[in-house]
C-alpha cells in the first residue's frame, strides 16, 4: 500500500523541487520545443535560486505530493494579475501543476488539485485560473474534468518562442 501525503514546500525543498520541476517540464514539452529554447526556459524558471524565492514568497503556495516519501507531483498557486479574459472575483493563479508520469491515472492528480484549490482559497481566492498550452490535450481534459472552463488565451514563452496558452477558470466554493 502506497502512503501519499501532501505538504507545503519550504525553502529547504528548493534543490529537489528544481530537479523535479525541470525534469517534468522537459518530459512534458521537450519533444515539441527547440532544445536551446527549452534549456533557456528551464534555466530561468526552474533553477534552485528561483525555486527558493518562490518557496519563500508569501504570495506563493507550493504543495508537494509525496508517495512513500518520494516526490510524485507538485502544484504552485500564487497571487498574480490575470489576463483580461479572467473576470471572476479575487483571482488566484494555478501557476504550475505537474504529476510524475508513473502516477498518471492513479487519482493522485485529483487529490493534488483539491489541495491546490484549498490553497488558493487560503490566499483569499474566489476564482482560480491557469494557462495551459493549447497543444496539451491531456492536461486540458484533466482541467476540464476538474471543473475549469476555457475563457480565452494568453502568451507563454519557452525561451524566445512565443506559444499560446488557453486560459481556464473555475470558481472557488
Amino acid at each position: 500500500m502506497t502512503s501519499l501525503s501532501i505538504r507545503r514546500g519550504t525553502p529547504a525543498d528548493a534543490p529537489a523541487l528544481a530537479r523535479f520541476a525541470a525534469r517534468t517540464f522537459a518530459e512534458t514539452f521537450g519533444s515539441a520545443n527547440d532544445p536551446a529554447h527549452l534549456a533557456e526556459h528551464l534555466g530561468t524558471a526552474y533553477g534552485i535560486p528561483q525555486q527558493r524565492r518562490e518557496l519563500s514568497d508569501p504570495d506563493w503556495v507550493t504543495l508537494l505530493i509525496e508517495a512513500d516519501g518520494a516526490l510524485a507531483g507538485y502544484a504552485q498557486v500564487r497571487r498574480h494579475p490575470p489576463p483580461p479574459c479572467v473576470t471572476g472575483p479575487a483571482p488566484v493563479e494555478l501557476a504550475r501543476f505537474y504529476v510524475d508520469r508513473p502516477w498518471h491515472g492513479s487519482g493522485l492528480a485529483a487529490r493534488l488539485m483539491a489541495a491546490a484549490v484549498d490553497a488558493a482559497a487560503g490566499l483569499g481566492g474566489r476564482t482560480l485560473w491557469l494557462g495551459v498550452w493549447e497543444r496539451n490535450p491531456r492536461a486540458i481534459a484533466f482541467y476540464t474534468k476538474s471543473g475549469f472552463s476555457d475563457t480565452g488565451s494568453t502568451e507563454f514563452f519557452v525561451g524566445p518562442d512565443r506559444q499560446t496558452d488557453r486560459v481556464l477558470v473555475t470558481e472557488i466554493e
